[in-house]
């Protein structure tokens, strides 16, 4: 039998594994590890804790691990600027809109998966059939998300603007209802948003993000934190844990998607289709010029759109120490 859409208010709790919704609410999720070093890190459900735990990478810590669970990616860097999380993750695009409120962050890690999962959804029984008809038409996007930049990239692929469409900010759960009752046109949005319209047979995808956004995601820390020697030291360990447990997913596809489903409420079905799409194609990269000339991109689009109030040179916004031997930036994603 097929699995129907779940109502919006169900899908609610999808918000809290997403690095690009709004919101500001976290809450403290528990301890690992021992030792006189704590490492206060941020995550989002379903995110890196899940994944470390897992992949059986929070075993033999020589430092504490202080988890925080965040509503999503703009939030949690709020709270790294107030130095009150030393480390945590968000996607490709939090970090630029945190730059430029002058924020105090450092994105010290890159992963680089595929953008397939980022895409502009139609229903089906839509007449839309390219990305050029959408004008004129009306697009849901949580405003200031990666799905946002993938709305402004994609439209200036095929040769149009925002002020070509009319946009709705609306927050993913909104959208949802705003989508399957037929009040906007499409949708811009990311995974597992993606693969629940889709397994669900409610949409169908106009276009994605491969080739037109970057596909990276972050590990972003406070300046003092990387100050501090010993926790710039439980940093390094970190970040070479959640690395080891990213590459574990990719062999561990159908293991993961039942953990992930668990821990998010996600029907497994959709967060299978999500680790296929999305999740299990993300490797490590270095933090490099290349990296930080695609974000600049970014930060330029929305100053350009006077989202962001002032330019923003993202290169000040990085530290490559924990570069290692990793492949660079431009390193194809998995398959």
């Amino acid at each position: 039998m097929r699995r129907r859409l779940l109502p919006a208010a169900l899908l609610l709790p999808f918000a809290l594994l997403l690095t690009a919704c709004g919101g500001n609410s976290s809450a403290s999720t528990g301890t690992d590890g021992s030792g006189s070093v704590t490492l206060d890190v941020g995550d989002q459900k379903g995110g890196s804790e899940a994944i470390l735990r897992a992949a059986g990478e929070l075993n033999n810590l020589h430092y504490k691990i202080k988890w925080s669970t965040f509503t999503s990616g703009p939030p949690l860097l709020e709270a790294v600027n107030a130095k009150a999380v030393d480390i945590g993750g968000v996607g490709n695009t939090p970090p630029v809109f945190a730059a430029g409120a002058g924020s105090k962050i450092t994105v010290v890690a890159a992963w680089h998966g595929t953008s397939r999962g980022d895409a502009i959804l139609v229903p089906n029984g839509s007449d839309l059939t390219r990305p050029q008809q959408l004008k004129g038409r009306s697009v849901a996007v949580a405003q200031g998300s990666s799905a946002h930049y993938q709305l402004v990239a994609s439209l200036k692929a095929a040769g149009l603007s925002l002020s070509d469409i009319k946009v709705k900010y609306l927050q993913p759960a909104d959208a949802l209802a705003a989508f399957t009752s037929g009040k906007v046109d499409a949708w811009a949005v990311w995974d597992p948003y993606t693969s629940q319209i889709l397994q669900a047979r409610q949409g169908r995808v106009l276009t994605t993000g491969d080739g037109i956004t970057n596909g990276f995601t972050f590990q972003v820390a406070a300046p003092a934190a990387l100050e501090d020697p010993k926790k710039a030291a439980a940093i390094k360990d970190y970040l070479a844990r959640l690395r080891r447990a990213t590459s574990w997913v990719y062999d561990h596809r159908e293991e993961w998607a039942k953990v992930w489903s668990k821990d998010t409420g996600l029907p497994y079905e959709v967060a299978l289709a999500s680790v296929k799409r999305t999740n299990s194609t993300r490797i490590a990269v270095a933090v490099d010029k290349p990296l930080v000339a695609s974000e600049q991109q970014i930060a330029d689009a929305f100053t350009e759109l006077k989202l962001i109030p002032k330019k923003v040179d993202f290169a000040g916004f990085v530290d490559r120490r924990y570069n290692g031997d990793l492949p660079p930036s431009t390193t194809p994603a998995k398959d």
